[in-house]
């Protein structure tokens, strides 16, 4: 058997970065491979010394399903260790539509912005996933293959699945900030997502409603599931909505276990 552990990388980024990735493998056999789950905020996602606002217990939900089903996965952690600004620039894909920007935002914020997700977007697709598969033991092929964040790292989730449905099969939505897109550019790019995809990916949409900010991107949510609703197939959407839930990574702990539950299941690619 073989024991786990917590690998750390370190890639070339843009702008001469570097990027830090944490790669945690659960206890397997000599010569098993597992599917792989590729996460954002990878410095939030293991209870260690490296949590900064909170923890998803990932490990632990891996273990607990495990123990149950004997089925469990590899989980690639990106770090984003820069100030806020930075995440949400990072995660926020520019090509979905026209941002929001509101008369009270700061000038020095509005200066900051710059919507990079889709280079956040290459480097998963063109220089992490190649790493992960030659030295990981992972499965590879889209049903074996999910990505999943909260909040920006939600919307960056939306945007890596449903640009490529041919490599992940399974995104876990959580508290995306949808807000941040002008209504109708947003729905036209959700729609143009849909048109001519074989294979639609199994999105599982999380969101709270214990504090203003969840109230708010529960009810984008569920304008962006209506719209996904008119064309998508219902057995491919997933929608949770706990109103009693915060914006924090206690509530998205127990719905990635639900997520990983279901991407780990044998009816799932019957979905």
């Amino acid at each position: 058997m073989v024991p786990e552990k917590i690998i750390e990388m370190t890639f070339p980024y843009s702008d001469k970065r570097e990027k830090r990735v944490r790669v945690f493998v659960p206890e397997h056999e000599e010569g098993e491979t597992m599917p792989v789950v590729y996460m954002t905020d990878g410095q939030n996602l293991f209870d260690d010394d490296n949590v900064r606002f909170g923890c998803w217990y990932t490990r632990e939900s891996v273990r607990a399903i495990k123990s149950i089903s004997g089925k469990s996965a590899v989980i690639v952690g990106i770090h984003n260790d820069g100030a806020p600004i930075e995440r949400a620039n990072e995660l926020t894909p520019a090509s979905i539509g026209d941002l929001i920007v509101t008369p009270d935002m700061p000038e020095e914020i509005k200066k900051q912005l710059c919507a990079s997700g889709e280079v956040f977007d290459g480097f998963v697709i063109n220089t992490l996933m190649p790493a992960v598969e030659k030295q990981f033991p992972v499965k590879t092929g889209r049903e074996n293959t999910a990505f999943c964040g909260s909040s920006s790292g939600g919307l960056e989730s939306f945007y890596i699945v449903m640009s490529h449905p041919d490599i992940f099969s399974a995104g876990g939505v959580f508290s995306p900030v949808f807000m941040v897109y002008e209504r109708n550019s947003l729905r036209k790019w959700i729609i143009s997502k849909m048109q001519g995809i074989k294979e639609l990916p199994y999105l599982y949409f999380y969101a709270g409603g214990a504090d203003d900010m969840e109230k708010q991107i529960a009810s984008d949510t569920e304008l962006v599931c209506d719209i996904l609703g008119e064309h998508y197939p219902t057995d491919l959407l997933n929608k949770i909505f706990l109103p009693d839930k915060p914006h924090h990574e206690s509530a998205w702990e127990t719905t990635f276990y639900d997520f990983l539950r279901i991407f780990l299941s044998d009816n799932y690619n019957k979905q």
